[in-house]
């Protein structure tokens, strides 16, 4: 019994929680794209283009994926095959972005702000465009359909020239850390997300569904996405004025009531830029003064308390005297009289 109603309160409390009214933040932390975001940008565009050169001239990074490949990890460790199977799902486009997207408009929805949603949906954009045109351009096979032993394998019409698995990982766990609220959550969330793109792209090479390099130019795809989002963000705040623009619109056209929560436009706050305190905005006069009622000053000069009447709710206790001065005028002289 003591359990059950032990439950029954968290529960409550709970459904209390989630019963509060949600207030949109007026201030939203969005990364910029400050020096030391530049520098990471361009350090990893090369590491990418350093990946793909040596591949294209058959240097000994594809001597390296033929190694692995011979090795057969799945062969050397078979009883980690099943549970790497279902690990890999972890870097398919489909069923992460489910995940991924249903915790995001969650989000959205408690905020009124549709910027983790059209965020989300700007790097899987982005990745399948960038992603998808590497892919198809260079054509490489994969480990199961190679041809020439040593060769690169490149321009024979394959697609598997960056890992796809290792690039949606990248971005789809990163954009958690991306779209933190707090420096501690993005830090922990940066970790993880690194911690599961790792695992995702070191599996497709035990299963052999792709290169070595495969990977790393896979990891290089997703973080130059992530980097670029910065970029972005202008466009996605118009683009979310202009989705609750048209909602209003709608809703208006159809009779329906305003939403209880206006719509602001989100103050882009640089994260890079020193913390600033906001000056506290000053109250209309009319809003303030109309609330509180008319405000009446006496045109007398503020008297002692020893000079005041005092009041009960009979009425007076002292009986009125015109003859009774306050205290620090002077007295007329009084005639002198029986002199």
């Amino acid at each position: 019994m003591r359990t059950e109603r032990n439950l029954t309160r968290r529960l409550d409390r709970v459904f209390a929680r989630l019963d509060r009214e949600p207030e949109r933040p007026a201030h939203i932390d969005v990364p910029t794209m400050s020096r030391h975001r530049v520098v990471l940008f361009a350090a990893t565009l090369a590491f990418y283009l350093a990946i793909v050169w040596a591949v294209v001239i058959t240097s000994w990074l594809v001597r390296l994926d033929w190694q692995v490949m011979f090795f057969r990890p799945y062969q050397q460790w078979p009883s980690i095959h099943a549970f790497l199977d279902y690990y890999v799902v972890l870097g398919q486009r489909g069923p992460t972005a489910v995940m991924v997207a249903a915790w995001l408009g969650w989000r959205s929805w408690r905020q009124h702000t549709l910027r983790p949603l059209l965020t989300l949906a700007t790097s899987l954009l982005l990745l399948n465009i960038t992603v998808g045109a590497a892919k198809l351009g260079m054509g490489r096979l994969g480990p199961h359909y190679a041809t020439v032993i040593g060769s690169n394998e490149m321009g024979l019409g394959g697609d598997i020239f960056p890992s796809g698995h290792t690039a949606n990982a990248v971005v789809t766990w990163g954009i958690l850390a991306y779209l933190a609220s707090t420096p501690t959550a993005r830090r922990w969330l940066s970790a993880l997300s690194a911690v599961v793109s790792l695992g995702v792209g070191l599996t497709t090479v035990y299963l052999g569904t792709h290169w070595l390099s495969d990977v790393l130019l896979g990891w290089a795809a997703g973080l130059l996405i992530l980097l670029a989002l910065p970029w972005f963000e202008p466009l996605i705040a118009k683009a979310e004025l202009w989705l609750f623009d048209l909602r209003d619109r709608w809703r208006a056209r159809r009779g329906l009531p305003a939403p209880a929560v206006p719509v602001t436009p989100v103050v882009l706050k640089p994260l890079s830029a020193p913390a600033e305190q906001p000056a506290p905005a000053r109250e209309p006069v009319s809003s303030t003064r109309a609330s509180r009622g008319p405000v009446h000053l006496s045109p007398a000069r503020h008297t002692a308390r020893s000079e005041r009447t005092p009041v009960t709710p009979a009425g007076s206790r002292r009986p009125p005297h015109a003859d009774r001065l306050p205290r620090g005028t002077s007295q007329p002289a009084r005639p002198l009289t029986g002199g």
